[in-house]
Order: C-alpha cells, then sequence, then structure tokens
C-alpha cells in the first residue's frame, strides 16, 4: 500500500516550530506502529545549508550520507530515533537546477519548459521519492502562507493531495495581548484564508501561543475556518520540546489523524518517551555545562541554534541519568580579550568546546584547553575543538612553540593541523567539495582505551564535516609525550579519537557525534561524558 502524506504548514510569521510539530506527529504516528519519514522543503535558491553562515540560519545538520540539511532535519531523526537521507531535503535551487539540467539534455523533447507543469512536477517527484516503504511521510513546508518563495510547493502540495492519500497541518500564531488579556485569532484567520486561495483547506490547525486557547477562541477559529473545534490543536509554550508529542497525545492528535484517513486506532506506545520527559522536568539536580564557542554572539544578539544538536545530546543524557543540565554559551573571543576571565570555567561541571570554522575565536578556545586540561575539568572537544586540542598540546606540552593549523596559519613552522597531500591537489583544481569528510565514516578504537570503554566496540561510525586533519608527521611526538590517539581510521592515516590518560575526562574527536545522539539511544560519549560532569559536581548537589 502507498504511503499516506501529511503535509505540515506555516502561518503568520517564521520560527513557530513547525519542524517540532512535524517531529512530534512523526513520533505519534510511529507509536501507533506506523513507518515514518519525513521531509523538509526549504523553498530558499541554495542548493542546500552548507554554505550558510551559522550565525544567520544555524546549524547546518549532517546526515549519514553527506547531506548538510536544515536543522530541522535532526529534529525528525532524534524523534524517530532513525537516519533520515539528505534526499528528503528539497530547496528551490535543487529544483530549478535539476529542471535546467533536463532541459539542456533534451528531456522536455524542445517543447517551452514553464512554472506549470515542469517546475512543480519536479517538487512532486521529489516529494513522492521518499514515498518508499512508509506508511506516513510528512512533509513541512518552509516559511509561511503568503511567501512568494513556497508558492509552487504549495501547488505541489495541493496536486499531491489530488492522488495521494493526503491530510494539512496549518501551524499558526495565536498571539496573546497583555495589555487586555485576551488571545487574538484574527492572523490565523488570514492564513487559512491565503491556504485555501491555492486550494488547500487545511484539515487541522496547530495553534501556537504563549498560552493556551480558550473556548470562544476556539469556536471563532472553527466557525472562521471551516473545521470542528476538536481538530483545533492547543500548542502553547512548554518545557521541552520532548513534551510536544505528549501534550498532541492528550488531544488525541494522532487519533484524529489516523480518523481522518480511515484506519484503526491502535494502542499507542510512548510510555519511555513520557518517563525520559518526566526525568528532565522533575530532576533538582542541576549540572552546569560551558559551552566556548565562536558563534556565540553577533551584534546584541545570543544565537541558541547554531549548536542546537549539541545541546539536544546533552539533554538525551540528562533524561537517561535523571539530571537537568543547563547549557552557558561562552564567546571565545572574550576569553582572548580578558584572559583572566578563564577563571570562570572553574564554576563549570565540565566544558564543551565545539565545532567551527575560521580564524576568529582560536586562542580563546585554544586557551579554554588548556584550562581545563591543567584543571582536571571534564572536556569535550568536537571537530574544531578536537583541533583546537591537538594545537595546544602541541605548544605547552611538546614545546613547539607557534604550532597551528594551516587553516588559520599557512606559514606556521610546526602544522600540527594540515590538509593531507591527496586533499591538497583537489583543491589546487578547485574541487572544494571533494576535500571535505561529510557524512559517515568508521573509526577503530584502541582496546583498553576510554573510548573503547565508552562504547564498548572494536568499530564505530560517526558522521563527520571538515577538511582538515591531525598532520601524520606529528602523531609520533604527540603520543610520546603523553596524548593518546584512541580512535582513527581503518587505514590507520586519519586520526579519529584522542584521550589524555590520568585526567578525569578529556576527550576530542574529529566527528560530530551529536549528530547520532537521540532522545531514546543517547549518544554513549555524550553519556559519559555528563557523567563525567556529574562526578565533578559537588557532592551537596547531587543529593
Amino acid at each position: 500500500m502507498s504511503a499516506r502524506f501529511i503535509f505540515v504548514l506555516g502561518g503568520v510569521l517564521s520560527g513557530l516550530g513547525k519542524g517540532i510539530v512535524t517531529s512530534s506527529v512523526a513520533k505519534l504516528l510511529k507509536s501507533y506502529g506506523f513507518k515514518v519519514s519525513a521531509v523538509k522543503i526549504d523553498p530558499y535558491i541554495n542548493i542546500d545549508a552548507g554554505t550558510m553562515r551559522p550565525t544567520e540560519h544555524g546549524e547546518v545538520w549532517v546526515t549519514e550520507d553527506g547531506g548538510e540539511i536544515d536543522q530541522d532535519l535532526g529534529n525528525y531523526e532524534r524523534f524517530l530515533n532513525k537516519n533520515i537521507s539528505k534526499i528528503n531535503n528539497i530547496t528551490t535551487g535543487q529544483v530549478y537546477l535539476s529542471v535546467i539540467k533536463r532541459e539542456r539534455r533534451l528531456e522536455y523533447d524542445g517543447r517551452d519548459v514553464e512554472v506549470i507543469p515542469d517546475v512543480v512536477n519536479e517538487i512532486k517527484d521529489r516529494i513522492l521519492a521518499a514515498e518508499e516503504d512508509n506508511d506516513f511521510v510528512l512533509v513541512e513546508v518552509g516559511g509561511t502562507t503568503g511567501d512568494i518563495e513556497n508558492l509552487l510547493f504549495l501547488h505541489a502540495a495541493r496536486e499531491i493531495g489530488r492522488i495521494k492519500e493526503s491530510a494539512y497541518i496549518l501551524v499558526t500564531y495565536i498571539p496573546f495581548l497583555k495589555n487586555v488579556g485576551e488571545l487574538k485569532t484574527k492572523p490565523t484567520q488570514h492564513a487559512a484564508a491565503r491556504l485555501r486561495e491555492v486550494g488547500i483547506f487545511p484539515d487541522f490547525i496547530v495553534t501556537r501561543s504563549e498560552v493556551r486557547i480558550d473556548g470562544p477562541r476556539r469556536w471563532k477559529i472553527s466557525r472562521s475556518c471551516f473545521m470542528d473545534s476538536e481538530n483545533i490543536i492547543d500548542d502553547p509554550d512548554a518545557s521541552s520540546i520532548y513534551a510536544v508529542p505528549l501534550m498532541f497525545q492528550e488531544q488525541k492528535f494522532g487519533e484524529k489523524i489516523l480518523k481522518k484517513f480511515g484506519l484503526e486506532v491502535l494502542k499507542s506506545d510512548m510510555a519511555k518517551w513520557g518517563e525520559l520527559v518526566k526525568n528532565l522536568e522533575e530532576s533538582d539536580r542541576i549540572l552546569k555545562i560551558g559551552l566556548v564557542g565562536k558563534y556565540v554572539v553577533t551584534g546584541d544578539s545570543q544565537h541558541e541554534d547554531v549548536y542546537i544538536s549539541i545541546g539536544q545530546a546533552i539533554q538525551h543524557a540528562g533524561a537517561h541519568l535523571k539530571v537537568k543540565p543547563v547549557i552557558e554559551q561562552i564567546q571565545s573571543t572574550d576569553l582572548e580579550k580578558d584572559p583572566e576571565s578563564l577563571e570562570k570555567l572553574r564554576k563549570y561541571d565540565a566544558v564543551i568546546v565545539p565545532g567551527g570554522f575560521g580564524a576568529s575565536g582560536v586562542e580563546g578556545k585554544i586557551a579554554a584547553v588548556r584550562f581545563c586540561r591543567e584543571n582536571k575539568i571534564p572536556f569535550l572537544g568536537l571537530c574544531y575543538g578536537f583541533q583546537m586540542a591537538v594545537i595546544e598540546y602541541a605548544r605547552n606540552v611538546c614545546k613547539l612553540v607557534g604550532a597551528h593549523s594551516t587553516e588559520i596559519n599557512p606559514e606556521t613552522e610546526f602544522p600540527v593541523i594540515d590538509i593531507m597531500p591527496e586533499q591538497k591537489e583537489l583543491m589546487k583544481e578547485k574541487k572544494y567539495g571533494a576535500t571535505m569528510r561529510l557524512g559517515r565514516y568508521p573509526a577503530v578504537l584502541s582496546e583498553g582505551s576510554q573510548v573503547h570503554r565508552i562504547y564498548g566496540q572494536n568499530e564505530i561510525s560517526e558522521r563527520h564535516r571538515h577538511r582538515y586533519e591531525v598532520n601524520p608527521n606529528y602523531i609520533e611526538k604527540l603520543e610520546a609525550a603523553g596524548l593518546k590517539f584512541s580512535g582513527r581510521s581503518p587505514n590507520n592515516r586519519l586520526m579519529e579519537f584522542l584521550e589524555l590518560p590520568g585526567h578525569p575526562f578529556f576527550i576530542a574527536t574529529q566527528a560530530h557525534p551529536e549528530f547520532k545522539s537521540r532522545f531514546e539511544s543517547p549518544s554513549p560519549l555524550f553519556m559519559s561524558f555528563v557523567k563525567a560532569a556529574l562526578e565533578r559536581m559537588p557532592a551537596q548537589k547531587k543529593l
């Protein structure tokens, strides 16, 4: 039997949490035993999110098969506890590039190539490709109703509704005017009207607001949007994104969707999920994690979603260990301006130095690594943080003064981080994409090492997104000075993990293990990191 499609559309404004609604509905349907997948449509012209500034667009999510995707796909994986392919991300750039290439190959038989039907058909084909053996496919359309950018995607959604069993969910914003203490529904009414203009009548409306909507407002939306009031789903601000599926379950949202498709309502299993949410909400053990990043502040704003997957991976571990993690972001350039501010790192139970690119804030990161190493503070370095740990050790333990990455200082006397020779040849040919390690890569772990005990396997895999590597010419010197490269590529050429024996927890990886952490199955490395932080936590905080 072919898959059923559920389109999640946005109204009023962006940033409402369509991705969380999509993920939550997908999780509910999976809890009934159905096979579920999800697609994210991004109306921008870019081919993918790989070249976007994290301070503008947020984190770039990396899939197993090497896709650089909008961060919403990460939530789909975290909620569904499954890998999702890069083909499940569709952008306007991909669509038009494909149409133009097909025209150049004469696949349109020399006729005029037009927006309708050709571009819309390309969109439909890409959405339908996610069908595979799934029972349900959720399709989140980026942007809001009325945007010129997503108009063709709405046309495609409407046309798929003619050939496939489909449902449409409109996620809207209900503003709460505090001066009069009233919720206003007019923006939602207009959003639904704009959808009807393109031939889509929403089956459900999910109302985002600071507070729950009341009876009169529900009735008004029902009457003006031509739907039963029971199909208006309340979605007020929640304590955690993982509480949203439970909130939807209370309103029988999953059952209503199954009834819409004429399906039998089966028994839902959300017990484990509910227990984990309870652990996060009710724990009085507060764990303080410091994150030293370079994309923390731009202008007067602090960007919460640049390192969103790291935060979620820590939350996953916290839910399983019954502790409530609080993550504080520290701008690495601040540590450069005021070295004495490094002392503030002592107040944290553990510190993370995450990934990044470029020169800004590098010395602050290196200083943070050194402080954690010398003061026995649990430390986890990720990707760029792994490289900073190598540079710090080379400079301060191996006494290689000025050791650096050739990404930052091409003339350094001690290039402990460099591009591999075969990558340099590709760079000369301007094949920049081919020099990136993207997606899943295996690592062989040293028996008896800390990371081997953490993963419990000889060979594991994690996802990568980087170009530079540890220079093989310095590995022997670094290890002779006490640093241990405890994970390597199968051919032994690439360093994947390092650790420092004798330190409570000093581990770094060239990979991004946060991309494989799920709410119901946390990353082993993050679990071990949070356990180490708990050990550092003062005794009175553990009670």
